[in-house]
């Protein structure tokens, strides 16, 4: 077997100064992030008191709200809690249920695919970027001053905030649509219109779904948090047992929204898959 020729390191300098002759510039660039990482990482710890004497101080603390908790007891109040945690689910469905009807068709303005003009297309991208850069917490203190306390605002501020995460991700959905389904509708005769409603939105139709059903899951943990700043739910009920140190209680409603929130995934989870196996076999 014959040997391979050892390459001129001359010639490969030649045909690759790219490689071998780096600006300094370039070769900074690396290191100097890397310090510039760890100096803001280093400013942080101190500008932010990390202390781990103070961790392990409260460790003790931590413990005693542990043994505090137990056992879980919701006393006299558990038809309220499960009023309460289903006001929570239905917040996560409602407010997700309608983050996705407005976001469909809105997203296909701001799909390249379908709206070829950037002109068009730039602002509705830049409206979504703009909703969904506002956190779930933040609506729901603004809604609840426009609204009042209760659902309604934790509602409003789970659908207006997947309103702009949803958008972006169902117009990338149909930006990765398969063209062939568009090109034979198109020289069938079919209108621009007909393009989309038969060729794009069929095809995205099984990602859309699973990406919602994905929103649910994870809004059923949002809505108890939008809860705890007045938003209704469980979340509010359980800021109120904090507040009064009624550890027992806590610990029962925590459970409560551990096993919601799995059971969510759970049913979740089997539709995304029957979903994805329908589609795979048709």
């Amino acid at each position: 077997m014959s040997q391979l020729e050892r390459p001129d390191p001359q010639q490969l300098r030649g045909r690759y100064p790219h490689v071998f002759d780096r600006p300094m510039a370039a070769r900074l660039a690396t290191p100097l992030m890397l310090v510039l990482a760890l100096a803001i990482f280093g400013f942080g710890l101190v500008d932010l008191e990390f202390s781990p004497s103070r961790m392990l101080s409260g460790l003790s603390q931590l413990g005693w709200i542990a043994r505090m908790m137990l056992p879980p007891d919701p006393g006299s109040s558990l038809p309220l809690y499960l009023k309460a945690l289903g006001e929570t689910l239905s917040i996560a469905l409602l407010g997700t249920t309608l983050a996705a009807l407005a976001a469909l068709p809105i997203s296909l303005l701001a799909a390249r695919n379908v709206v070829p003009s950037a002109i068009f297309r730039f602002p509705v991208r830049r409206i979504f970027d703009t909703i969904r850069g506002v956190d779930q917490l933040i609506w729901a203190l603004v809604w609840i001053n426009v609204v009042g306390l209760g659902p309604f605002a934790g509602v409003l501020a789970i659908a207006i905030s997947d309103f702009g995460a949803l958008g972006k991700l169902f117009s990338e959905a149909i930006e990765a649509a398969d063209r062939k389904q568009v090109e034979g509708i198109c020289a069938a005769g079919g209108s621009r219109l007909h393009e989309v409603r038969f060729g794009l939105i069929p095809q995205v139709l099984p990602v859309i779904a699973g990406q919602v059903l994905y929103f649910i899951e994870s809004n059923t943990r949002s809505a108890t948090i939008i809860g705890i700043v007045g938003a209704g739910g469980i979340g509010l009920q359980l800021a109120e047992q904090i507040r009064v140190l009624e550890w027992q209680t806590v610990s029962f409603l925590i459970l409560m929204i551990l096993v919601a929130v799995a059971a969510t995934d759970w049913i979740s989870g089997k539709l995304r898959f029957a979903i994805i196996g329908r589609r795979a076999v048709a």
